[in-house]
């Protein structure tokens, strides 16, 4: 069984008051009605859709898929424990890690549901706006409170969007899904430029942090680089201008074409100076006292964070260059899977979920419990989960590191490929979505096989390779330098690749499709072909992307549709 929470303050993690628990109990009693009467056929699925949905509950292809809430990707331990223990007991041995950093579980039985949320609720975790027409997960930088370039602390103000946002009486019933991210860094970290609202930390006038803000970003079925309302919103104008924007969308929002419901379609529709227009008198028109962000409400929410206990730098680098040189498995790990740490000493680890001929996302029971344990061992008992569909252990001595990759090593965690083309982006696609064209499983996986070389991996570089199983682009595909987005060619699965999409780069850009659609093995030959002509033709030092935007897609078609 899981461990339940404690009284200590979790490190990283908002603590839960008694207000926060007392509600989980009490919509997890709710929800065991609802089930109970849709059980016993009081309810029609038609009646109970609504209702599942708003706890996270899909009806998929062949079972139902249960995705629960990571508020801005932060994991305990013992929740992490909890979600293996979900795994073994109520699906087949296995969660998988989503680009909301979320988890899902796509083998639930509906009467098991109450059960699920219920251990949930023990360790502080829900499945509360995981889905519906409301304000989703907020994201935020898998460093936050750990990288070197950081402003302010993202997840302050994510929990406080999240206090914000949950239950909003105006905003649980929007015209369609919203979703925010925030980062704590000029660095994007966290697509902010893909999404409905997108907020980049940096450093304003008087030393103080403001917000740049982007609304109208997103991907799906018309994929939008937000556009920029503001660079210089102050911490204690956050809620009044996002509540603003809201209101606007929420006004003005189409609910008549679920294809045209986003925000993105409304400020293409109104432009973005009239957008801008009325958020700007909703947010003059609006009681600022009332909305206005206090420091002293700030620091409250950061008192409820656990701080990690550092302790002295000592000898840690110098220990670190010495198992470097003793290894050079190890060593090239570490190239790729760590990130500076502002605290001297320390350094931050990204553990790959994507091993070769494995299932991007996908973790095992069993590997959720190694994780936890490394956790607690080594970072203060705290990870974080990407965007990326990867985990983050966010506080490791950089003398501990070695152990921790050879803990990985032999639980099937080590692989050392992070930024690189097999750490790829992909959705469950056509093996558990019912809204799928095609598989994005077994081709992310032939992919992975097909790069595997280490060697070959470095010389490539820096690529992001992104696959969707449909337009809805849970996979991000527009945003890879290189997508892959499933379509259905005559009754068949097959495959378009698209070319130059980035969501991380100063010019943050949508790929470009190439031509027709291929079959699945063809598209994994094209891909290949597309590699050499970068590698062919790059100048030194110049990246994938680089290269691309030099050269414009039509080397890249020739040579992805010449005939073998």
């Amino acid at each position: 069984m899981p461990h339940s929470s404690s009284s200590v303050l979790p490190v990283g993690r908002y603590a839960y008051d008694a207000v926060d628990k007392n509600f989980l109990k009490e919509r997890v009693a709710q929800f065991k009605d609802q089930v109970a009467r849709r059980v016993s056929g009081a309810l029609t699925e038609e009646e109970f859709k609504p209702l599942r949905l708003m706890n996270g509950l899909y009806l998929q292809l062949h079972a139902y898929m249960l995705r629960v809430a990571v508020p801005y990707g932060v994991l305990s331990a013992s929740q992490l424990r909890t979600l293996a223990y979900i795994a073994k007991r109520y699906d087949r041995g296995y969660g998988h890690f989503t680009t909301r950093q979320n988890i899902q579980f796509n083998w639930i039985k509906l009467e098991e549901t109450p059960e699920i949320l219920d251990l949930l609720a023990e360790t502080e975790m829900h499945a509360i706006q995981t889905s519906g027409n409301c304000i989703r997960n907020v994201t935020a930088d898998q460093f936050a409170g750990a990288a070197a370039d950081e402003v302010l602390d993202p997840r302050i103000y994510a929990e406080i969007l999240r206090q914000w946002s949950t239950l909003h009486p105006e905003f649980t019933f929007l015209p369609r899904k919203f979703k925010i991210a925030i980062s704590g860094s000029p660095k994007d970290r966290v697509a902010a430029r893909f999404h409905d609202i997108g907020l980049m930390a940096r450093q304003g006038e008087h030393g103080r942090p403001v917000f740049e803000v982007y609304v109208g970003g997103g991907l799906g079925r018309t994929p939008v680089v937000g556009s920029k309302l503001r660079d210089d919103l102050p911490e204690e104008d956050l809620i009044a201008y996002l509540e603003a924007i809201l209101r606007v969308y929420n006004a003005f929002g189409r609910r008549d074409n679920i294809y045209k419901a986003r925000i993105k379609i409304l400020v293409q529709a109104l432009g973005v100076d009239k957008f801008l227009e009325h958020v700007n008198a909703e947010f003059a028109a609006m009681d600022r006292a009332k909305y206005r962000l206090p420091d002293t409400l700030v620091e409250a929410i950061r008192a409820r964070f656990g701080q990690p206990a550092f302790e002295p730098a000592g000898d840690a680098a110098q220990q670190l260059a010495q198992h470097r040189l003793a290894d050079s498995a190890f060593s090239r790990w570490v190239d790729t899977n760590t990130h500076p740490h502002k605290q001297p000493g320390y350094i931050a680890v990204t553990v790959s979920c994507k091993p070769a001929g494995g299932i991007p996302g996908d973790v095992t029971s069993e590997q959720m419990t190694v994780l936890a344990d490394l956790a607690d061992t080594f970072s203060f008992g705290e990870l974080r989960v990407t965007h990326l569909q990867n985990v983050v252990l966010g506080h490791v001595r950089q003398d501990k590191l070695y152990q921790v990759w050879q803990t990985l090593e032999q639980n099937g965690l080590g692989t050392a490929n992070i930024g690189f083309i097999t750490d790829i982006i992909a959705c469950p696609g056509l093996d558990y979505c019912a809204l799928a064209n095609a598989r994005s499983i077994p081709i992310a996986q032939k992919l992975s096989e097909r790069f595997a070389s280490a060697t070959l991996q470095k010389e490539i570089g820096a690529l992001r390779l992104n696959i969707s199983g449909c337009i809805n682009a849970c996979g991000h595909h527009h945003a890879g330098h290189i997508g892959i987005l499933g379509v259905d060619k005559r009754g068949q699965e097959a495959f378009q690749i698209t070319l130059g999409g980035a969501s991380d780069q100063d010019v943050v850009s949508i790929g470009q499709i190439l031509g027709s659609a291929l079959s699945e093995d063809e598209t994994v030959d094209a891909v290949a072909r597309i590699v050499d002509v970068y590698l062919a033709r790059r100048e030194p030092g110049e990246q994938f992307i680089q290269t691309c935007r030099r050269l414009g897609t039509a080397p890249f078609k020739d040579a992805a549709y010449a005939i073998a």
